[in-house]
């Protein structure tokens, strides 16, 4: 474990080098959302629809997510799908990015910390 943190971590990486590192690693992650884009099936409130008589129902795109501690999900038009989609991508890169980021942050500080009590 310790020969693969020696390989990929920079041991003199400082605070600045990490907020530089992932201003430039979220420089293009827009657009951004957190949740999902799910492809749903519902009757319609027509009477006699032959889709909804045959059991196939209407297709729409809904983005589901939450606001605080509630669920909330909104209709997305099928040409914005695809957008939608690469958002939510773009948001669970940036959460992995977040996560790398205190990592490499906790280190620096430390390795910061150590420098000056050696002083």
């Amino acid at each position: 474990m310790c020969a693969i943190v020696h390989l990929y971590m920079n041991r003199r990486e400082t605070p600045e080098d990490v907020r530089r590192w992932f201003r430039e690693a979220t420089r293009d992650l827009w657009p951004i959302a957190v949740g999902s884009v799910s492809l749903r099936k519902s009757p319609c409130i027509r009477e006699r629809c032959q889709l909804c008589e045959t059991g196939q129902g209407h297709s729409s795109y809904a983005l589901y997510g939450r606001n605080r501690n509630q669920r909330f999900s909104i209709y997305v038009p099928d040409d914005l799908a695809a957008d939608l989609k690469k958002a939510i991508r773009n948001g669970r890169n940036l959460q992995r990015l977040m996560t790398e980021a205190g990592r490499r942050y906790a280190l620096a500080r430390k390795n910061e910390r150590d420098l000056h009590m050696r002083k």
